[in-house]
């Protein structure tokens, strides 16, 4: 086995310039890759991560239409119901009207709802007993360099006060983090203070979160809650949240079967190039196998040289592109965090791209392999 591998480095020798455009070709094929499944998973890794046990409730007619306060503690008395909060969109900004922050209004017991949030217990319970009290996510305490204990006068683009001011006054209490969420961008406020000081819409709230006692449950109190509400004035459509993510991302169209379509793509283009390659070095060297065979090698040993010669050159060229691929996303993250804030190259796409890697070495090299083990040595030698 090891005598094979001075020959197959002395192969890859030969024709470099050949073969640093095949590996090059490669390697901008996965730099493909790696670059649209981080746009991938900045579009839809979020639908894997939310949480099984939760519901959405949002007004049926429009998620920009809102529902009365009221139905809450309706939701929270349902048989299946642990726990509901309201979750209301602000439309605030710092300082510039056109960088928009994610501001809500939601009500204090949010965060029983995410256990997957982290929060300090000591914050958690100053913001609680504060109603002008915020809780900041990490990545947004660092854009700004605000403290806790700083007090931030937020502004809205939809709702203004009924004392005439601009500006919401609130104390960062403590900050918050989702562990799944690289950009941890947002602002959670009372949904007491903002509702008795806003101009319109009193007692009304945006969506209705809502976690259930067990998860298998979830289709019957959805269901369950649209019918209590039906034929109100303000009727319900409930959904998981998983769901409701979903719709989210289908806004923008099949992001997941557009990625997979061009990556097929190029995939199959470079197994086509590939292929030529190691067929065209195949012919090239049949005199070579056949003094190869006639020196004793068996035809195990030819067909695994060819293969390992493919192999070598599509984990070099992949490597390559996969490794660029991750430079490139991490130089683009704090570019593009704000928009997609969880643009990132995972290690499962990496695990799937070496995957990649041995199929398309594999594929491309299997009939040059095949070929040059069938090969007999007298013809192979007249041919030459």
């Amino acid at each position: 086995m090891w005598t094979l591998w001075p020959l197959l480095f002395a192969t890859l020798s030969r024709h470099r310039l050949r073969r640093a455009f095949t590996i090059g070709s490669i390697a901008v094929a996965f730099l493909l890759y790696g670059l649209l499944s981080a746009v991938e998973f900045a579009f839809l890794g979020r639908v894997e991560l939310v949480g099984q046990d939760r519901l959405i409730a949002t007004h049926k007619t429009s998620i920009i239409e809102s529902l009365p306060r009221s139905y809450l503690g309706r939701v929270r008395q349902f048989d299946g119901v642990q726990g509901a909060a309201s979750f209301s969109w602000f439309g605030g900004y710092y300082q510039d009207p056109k960088q928009a922050l994610p501001v809500f209004a939601v009500d204090e017991n949010y965060f029983e709802l995410y256990p997957e949030i982290d929060v300090a217990p000591a914050a958690l319970a100053d913001w609680q007993l504060d109603r002008s009290a915020a809780m900041v996510g990490t990545g947004t305490m660092r854009r700004y360099g605000w403290k806790v204990g700083d007090v931030v006068p937020l502004r809205s683009n939809i709702f203004q006060r009924t004392d005439g001011r601009a500006e919401w006054p609130v104390r960062v209490a403590g900050t918050y983090s989702r562990r799944e969420d690289d950009r941890n961008d947002g602002i959670l406020l009372h949904y007491e203070y903002f509702n008795e000081a806003r101009s319109f819409g009193r007692d009304g709230i945006g969506w209705m979160i809502i976690r259930l006692r067990d998860p298998a449950a979830g289709p019957t109190v959805a269901h369950g809650i649209d019918a209590m509400f039906a034929n109100s004035p303000a009727e319900t459509r409930t959904s998981s949240e998983k769901s409701v993510t979903q719709s989210f991302a289908n806004q923008l169209g099949d992001i997941g079967a557009i990625i997979r379509f061009v990556v097929g793509a190029v995939f199959f283009a470079m197994l086509l190039v590939t292929a030529n390659t190691m067929a065209q070095s195949v012919r090239e060297r049949t005199p070579e196998f056949a003094v190869l065979k006639t020196l004793g090698f068996s035809d195990t040993a030819v067909l695994g040289l060819v293969l390992a010669e493919s192999l070598l050159l599509a984990v070099v060229g992949g490597a390559a592109g996969l490794g660029l691929a991750l430079a490139v996303t991490r130089g683009l993250h704090a570019t593009l965090s704000q928009f997609l804030p969880n643009f990132r190259l995972t290690g499962a796409a990496c695990a799937a791209g070496v995957l990649y890697m041995l199929l398309l070495g594999l594929l491309a090299g299997a009939w040059p392999a095949w070929s040059a083990m069938r090969l007999r040595i007298v013809e192979a030698l007249r041919r030459g």
